[in-house]
């Protein structure tokens, strides 16, 4: 039988774990968006982690994929916070060209207390202290690193802010969560986890149009009400602002779907989506490395019954080594 070619506006929806670039040429606005099922499910049930803690993981994973795929070189993008709050590290990583890890350290007794007072929004979760983006192209490059302050903001302000200091481009990022409790194909029922995002950027041919009000120095000189912001990023924001969080996660609207409603009027364009894995970095190799590089003393107090155990806290793979293995000759 001979294949159909497709007709004229016909193409596959991208679908889950996959992130579509987009243009709206009406507007000046690029971007990109992702909705994660399967892959984001893998990264956080392995760890089990407390419901809130999984939600801020699933917001960084998102936060993290939508600017890593950005990357136009071999690299790592790291998304880390480091704060005072209950849940004080949550890391994620993107390795080009399609290669995502995450993990969260919180204090077990701080997150009780904080859920039993009501704390759960991952402002409250995560408390003061600074969200870093490090940009690592590998060796014998040296590290770019934006730091913005934790400041009871959400992700979506903060890397708005990140990309106004860092970048001077007009910034609009939307991040969403959702659980779904169904049943599986024996009907017995499941859990998953589903996440979305979106990041649109102002980007005109004119780069003077892309000017903004400067941040505030924190003594009361907010200039924001004498500026006057270009007329199609106002109107592009306030679309993007529109959007609610299940629309973001629901697997019946997709990916293709929420930017034509957000966009079709002003005319949205989709390039080839870019898949994006649960696949960690660590290796038996990469590991071995790093022992046999410690000071002997180090290497002895970690051996146990003649064996050394690592365990990699991203993706929970332990690693058994031979003390032979690593001490140095």
């Amino acid at each position: 039988m001979t294949e159909m070619a497709p007709g004229l506006g016909e193409f596959d929806f991208a679908g889950d774990d996959h992130v579509v670039p987009f243009q709206v040429e009406g507007l000046d606005v690029r971007g990109r968006a992702v909705q994660l099922g399967p892959m984001l499910d893998a990264i956080l049930e392995r760890h089990n982690y407390p419901l809130p803690v999984a939600r801020l993981v699933a917001e960084t994973v998102v936060l993290t994929v939508l600017l890593g795929t950005s990357l136009k070189f071999d690299g790592k993008l790291i998304v880390q916070t480091k704060s005072d709050g209950p849940v004080d590290l949550v890391v994620a990583d993107f390795a080009t060209p399609d290669k995502v890890r995450a993990y969260a350290r919180f204090n077990e007794e701080a997150l009780a207390d904080a859920l039993k007072d009501g704390r759960t929004q991952s402002h409250e979760l995560l408390g003061k202290g600074i969200l870093a983006f490090t940009i690592d192209q590998g060796a014998h490059t040296q590290r770019y690193q934006g730091i913005v302050a934790l400041d009871g903001a959400t992700l979506e302000e903060i890397a708005g802010v990140y990309f106004r200091q860092s970048e001077q481009i007009p910034t609009k990022v939307r991040l969403g969560v959702a659980e779904l409790l169904d049943r599986d194909e024996n009907g017995k029922p499941r859990h998953r986890w589903r996440a979305g995002g979106m990041v649109a950027q102002f980007l005109p041919d004119a780069p003077d149009r892309m000017r903004q009000p400067d941040l505030s120095g924190g003594d009361g000189d907010d200039n924001d009400d004498l500026f006057d912001e270009d007329d199609l990023w106002a109107e592009a924001k306030v679309m993007v602002e529109t959007i609610d969080a299940d629309e973001l996660t629901d697997p019946m609207v997709g990916t293709e779907r929420l930017l034509y409603r957000l966009f079709h009027e002003r005319g949205v364009r989709v390039y080839q989506p870019q898949a994006v894995y649960d696949r960690c970095s660590c290796s038996r190799e990469k590991i071995r490395s790093v022992l046999t590089g410690l000071h002997a003393d180090d290497i002895e107090s970690t051996i146990e019954d003649g064996l050394i155990k690592v365990t990699c806290e991203f993706c929970s793979t332990t690693y058994r080594f031979e003390a032979s293995e690593v001490r140095q000759q």
